[in-house]
């Protein structure tokens, strides 16, 4: 029975994450968690000693990264940074003729630049899956994240048992890009509920009510209830939007993404553009570090309620 668990530990393919953050730190430890082997690389210092003090290697360039791993995954901030690490993700292949064959890539960017990642890796034999997530890094732990999983059919089953790491729920939704597609969907319906609930926040104390008793009435409800009601609401009653489990200046960059995918479908997003201007103000009220659900303040003082004390 020893042996047994030993030989299938080493079938476990050995991962490299690029990208260390809130999100790619949060696969990694679940990976090594799950008995995983786990490489990694951040250009922040202290990310690479967390993926150390977790148990992981931590590498000092790319390079190693994909010249020790059997899958990579990417979760990355920016367009240049997925540009930039394609580009080192491909020399290595070169360099290397045992690298890493598959590449998944779990960002928020415009489709465009997931093309041009896969074209390139395509060049030097790299499958690449456009996997974005749904979900937050403290959500994943209650499994509640959905992952878009699309490319090759023929990848998708040998990602999913990695996939399955942190969720139960990811659907391959179909050819390349895809899954960003889906991802903006929903994204899109996170911006319009989350100024929603700000607006409700605003309004249940306008009438003298504790948002509290709101949330405890309507957060599970069948027709009220959802996932961003439960987490966002509860930090709009606290008025406590740290530690951010989405800030509000990464959200504008999700936020250009999606508006500027409706402009290219010729799709008008008439309730995403109202709120849009919410998170712009909440970022002139220095807000740009806070979470998402910070945009209560900017509702509770349009409606004149007072600032939260500092």
């Amino acid at each position: 029975m020893k042996t047994t668990s030993i030989k299938n530990q080493r079938a476990k393919p050995r991962i490299g994450m690029i990208g260390l953050g809130i999100m790619g730190s949060v696969m990694a430890d679940a990976l090594l968690v799950s008995g995983f082997e786990v490489c990694g690389y951040d250009i922040e210092d202290k990310a690479k000693l967390r993926l150390r003090q977790a148990g992981g290697v931590a590498c000092q360039n790319i390079e190693d990264v994909v010249r020790n791993a059997d899958v990579v995954i990417s979760s990355l901030a920016t367009s240049k940074a997925l540009a930039q690490v394609t580009q080192e993700v491909a020399q290595a292949a070169r360099q290397h003729p045992s690298h890493a064959k598959i590449f998944i890539e779990t960002s928020t960017l415009p489709i465009a630049d997931k093309e041009s990642c896969a074209a390139i890796l395509k060049s030097v034999r790299i499958s690449t899956m456009d996997c974005p997530i749904s979900g937050t890094a403290v959500r994943m732990k209650d499994r509640a994240w959905t992952v878009f999983a699309s490319g090759a059919k023929s990848t998708y089953p040998k990602i999913l048992p990695i996939l399955r790491i942190f969720t139960d729920n990811a659907p391959y939704v179909g050819a390349y890009g895809s899954g960003s597609k889906m991802k903006f969907a929903a994204n899109h319906l996170v911006a319009v509920y989350n100024v929603a609930y700000a607006e409700s926040v605003a309004f249940a104390r306008k009438m003298g009510l504790d948002p509290q008793d709101m949330l405890s009435l309507f957060g599970n409800s069948p027709v009220l209830g959802t996932g961003v009601m439960r987490l966002r609401m509860a930090m709009m009653v606290e008025r406590h939007y740290t530690p951010a489990t989405m800030k509000i200046e990464v959200w504008q960059k999700d936020m250009e993404v999606i508006g500027d995918m409706a402009k290219s479908v010729d799709c008008p997003l008439p309730l995403f553009n109202a709120c849009a201007a919410i998170y712009t103000a909440a970022m002139a009220q220095g807000l740009a570090l806070e979470d998402t659900a910070s945009t209560a303040e900017v509702l509770g003082l349009m409606a004149g309620i007072p600032p939260k004390a500092s």
